[in-house]
């Protein structure tokens, strides 16, 4: 099988150290780093390959891979992403998608529209524990979902920015989960104290509830992420630093995993989902198809972001509207 040609926009600390080791893993050979920081570009094409741009347009008009990567501020990803998929070449983007809702639906559109595949690096749903979790899930009948909890936090941002914005930047991947596993939310209710601690009540449309307890009063490197998720007659699902669970049925236990070290803030790649996500994007690529963070998906997780913050500032009940294309 031919690799892919791959192009990645931005080479900055965190696409270093979690997108270009993994490309060649992943199946795909770079052919193209840009950055508007020549030095960061170089560095970068030195290590792992490609030639060096500064200019986007240029790179994908010289090169013509089959897709390109976006590692750059969300500010940025709507206006990139929109002109890679006009030129016809699939776009992976790093989270959030955009930076509102209307950005990501107006990218939905032109996915639509082209035929053009984007996707969003929304990492915990190719998490190995978070992909048995929807597994799972997915035996039961969605009226028969009872609820889901997360408690997630991080350090202290410093919130005077969207960029670094503790509910934007680091929430906004549970934000996304909970949608992922429990379905579409209907209403939303939030209480904050300020930028930095939310919580959220969530009503799903399949009629379950939820609640997200969010903060960034605590650590980077200490992970806090506790999920529990129930189902009606005794079935339940407890996830711990999205590493180790335990899964009952009928009141039983039937099922755990605890591997030997927490990996929630390691990489083995599968465990964090980061290299399983780039070979999904990569296969969707090859076979035409879309992906289970393709863009829409991840507008409807910005409509809940909004919806929280509008909660929180109105302290009212939200009434959660998605937008069909």
């Amino acid at each position: 099988m031919d690799l892919l040609r791959v192009c990645i926009v931005g080479a900055g600390n965190l696409s270093s150290r979690k997108i270009y080791p993994l490309i060649g893993t992943a199946g795909a050979q770079l052919v193209g780093v840009c950055d508007i920081d020549k030095t960061k570009a170089e560095k970068n094409a030195s290590l792992w390959g490609g030639k060096c741009y500064t200019d986007m347009e240029y790179m994908l008009d010289t090169e013509k891979p089959d897709a390109v990567i976006i590692c750059i501020s969300a500010q940025m990803h709507a206006k990139l992403a929109a002109l890679a998929m006009r030129k016809g070449v699939p776009v992976y983007t790093e989270k959030p998608p955009a930076e509102s809702a209307s950005s990501a639906l107006e990218l939905a559109k032109i996915s639509k529209e082209t035929g053009v595949l984007c996707t969003t690096a929304f990492k915990k749903r190719y998490n190995i524990v978070y992909s048995r979790a929807k597994d799972w899930l997915s035996k039961f009948n969605e009226e028969d979902f009872y609820s889901i909890s997360i408690n997630y936090a991080s350090k202290q941002y410093e919130n005077n920015s969207l960029k670094r914005s503790f509910l934007f930047d680091f929430a906004i991947h549970v934000i996304d989960l909970i949608q992922y596993l429990f379905g579409d939310a209907s209403k939303v209710f939030a209480f904050s104290k300020g930028p930095d601690a939310f919580a959220v009540s969530i009503l799903f449309k399949n009629g379950s509830v939820g609640t997200l307890n969010l903060n960034d009063g605590r650590s980077f490197s200490i992970p806090t992420e506790e999920v529990e998720i129930t189902v009606k007659g005794g079935n339940f699902m407890s996830i711990h630093n999205s590493s180790v669970y335990k899964i009952a049925e009928k009141e039983r236990a039937i099922e755990w995993r605890e591997p030997p070290i927490f990996t929630s803030s390691g990489d083995s790649g599968h465990e964090t989902g980061h290299l399983s996500e780039i070979i999904d994007f990569f296969s969707a690529v090859r076979d035409k198809r879309t992906t289970r963070s393709n863009v829409y998906e991840s507008y409807k997780s910005m409509v809940l972001y909004e919806a929280i913050n509008e909660s929180a500032n109105s302290e009212k009940i939200i009434n959660v509207k998605y937008e069909n294309i």
